[in-house]
């Protein structure tokens, strides 16, 4: 399962209810952080999520609303005893950003590796995610270099008992198997794939970070368990001003979500003319009608399909 917390949903300038842009994603201990706006610490600490956990911290880009709750929280972790290494990725201009933001956290007690990235799929088993689990940066449109990700959580096929005796597998190891072990049997070594059926459908979540509608957003969003989008920009009429300054509206936003079968869209990243996100969510249900408005602390916990209750 995925556990997604939004911790941010403002846009440019946190107000009292609404801190700056971020989100995490938690699986089996381990978690992602998702752009770290002001206000990132305590919304974390309001909803329960422990950062400490963190392998890493993915940026959509660098403007200062994504990005300037992160000396902070860099130094919070090593002055809670971090010492696991932490990575952080983000688009073009990486090598520029980080030597600024390195400089203001001091000295620290673990290791950082800052990596910009393209559209290479990054797997997440060495950090000691499930197996075959991945993160996709995907190109979106802003005014500078941007990055939405996926993150893909695959569920093998269901354990095949029958195979399992006709190989000759102990009861006792397969448990091995399902985990994704190959074990020896005999003189051979037996796989996974020799006892599992078919892989079945696993959980996919893809958050936006500031953009405009585009395909490649659109493409990665196909049938996810929960797509997180910009939307800066409320009202009907304004795909204008949205489109200058690289951002979505409630309406484009839902519209991508409609084209990409979407099974959860939340809305997000509002700009502080937007007091209160609900007045405005006709306006996304007329297109999405399950569209719903993220707000600080918004949690969801994503299950594989035969697990739902």
């Amino acid at each position: 399962m995925l556990i997604i917390t939004l911790l941010g949903t403002a846009a440019t300038m946190p107000l009292p209810d609404r801190a700056l842009t971020a989100a995490v994603a938690e699986c089996v201990g381990h978690s992602l952080l998702f752009d770290c706006g002001e206000g990132t610490q305590a919304a974390a600490r309001r909803a329960g999520v422990n950062l400490m956990k963190l392998d890493a911290i993915c940026l959509t880009h660098y403007h200062g609303d994504h990005i300037f709750g992160l000396p902070g929280l860099l130094q919070t972790l090593g002055c809670q005893g971090r010492t696991k290494p932490l990575v952080i990725y983000g688009p073009a201009g990486m090598a520029e950003v980080w030597p600024a933001l390195r400089a203001l956290t001091g000295p620290l007690p673990y290791p950082i590796r800052a990596e910009a990235v393209d559209t290479a799929p990054i797997p997440l088993s060495a950090f000691g995610w499930p197996e075959g689990a991945q993160l996709m940066p995907i190109p979106t449109r802003h005014r500078v270099p941007s990055r939405g990700y996926q993150l893909t959580l695959p569920r093998a096929g269901r354990f095949q008992p029958e195979k399992a005796r006709a190989l000759g597998v102990p009861v006792a190891d397969w448990k091995r198997l399902q985990h994704g072990e190959s074990i020896p049997v005999g003189e051979r070594m037996i796989t996974p794939a020799e006892v599992l059926g078919p892989p079945r459908r696993g959980l996919k979540f893809v958050f936006s970070g500031d953009t405009a509608p585009c395909p490649a957003l659109e493409q990665a969003a196909q049938c996810a368990d929960l797509f997180i989008c910009d939307a800066t920009y409320a009202e009907p009429g304004q795909e204008a001003q949205a489109r200058q300054y690289g951002h979505s509206t409630f309406g484009q936003g839902a519209a991508m979500a409609a084209k990409a079968g979407a099974k959860r869209f939340w809305l997000a990243h509002y700009s502080p003319m937007i007091t209160d996100p609900e007045e405005y969510k006709q306006a996304a249900q007329e297109i999405f009608p399950a569209a719903e408005c993220g707000f600080d602390g918004k949690t969801i916990t994503l299950q594989f399909e035969e697990e739902q209750p």
